[in-house]
């Protein structure tokens, strides 16, 4: 999760919402890392799971993911589960969850449905303070800049 909080930092440093993601396999050996970029990239889909997944995908050449596991800096949005889901992780790690629009204990609960052909261990609430600490400092400097702009 450290490593996903540092992806997390660099979105912030590019002014996009500080959210990371690092996919690791079985043995721990990182696949690939990434961070939101929706906005540099001008792609609605650019959040860093599915940067991630994408990345893994080209490198492992295989669009399913088994015997992964993905850390996320915050509780993935429904697009992402979707993401999740049909790239087949393994596991999921996430740390702050997401009120407005998360899609495992929040907002939305997608797993509970009964619905998916695929559900990936979950643990939510890794270094949970210290994501949420970085989303809280990412808003409150917009708003400053808001205010003083």
């Amino acid at each position: 999760m450290q490593q996903a909080l540092a992806q997390a930092q660099a979105a912030a440093a590019r002014d996009e919402v500080p959210v990371g993601a690092v996919l690791v396999n079985d043995s721990g050996e990182l696949i690939a890392a990434g961070h939101n970029q929706p906005i540099s990239a001008s792609d609605p889909s650019a959040h860093a799971e599915i940067v991630v997944l994408r990345a893994a995908g080209q490198k492992l050449a295989n669009y399913r993911l088994p015997g992964t596991t993905l850390y996320v800096t915050l509780e993935p949005c429904v697009m992402c589960v979707g993401a999740l889901v049909h790239a087949r992780v393994a596991r999921l790690v996430y740390g702050a969850s997401e009120p407005k629009t998360g899609a495992i204990e929040s907002a939305q609960r997608l797993f509970e449905t009964g619905s998916f052909n695929h559900r990936p261990e979950i643990t939510a609430g890794v270094l949970a303070d210290e994501c949420a600490a970085l989303m809280s400092r990412f808003f409150e400097n917009r708003r400053s800049e808001k205010k003083s702009g």
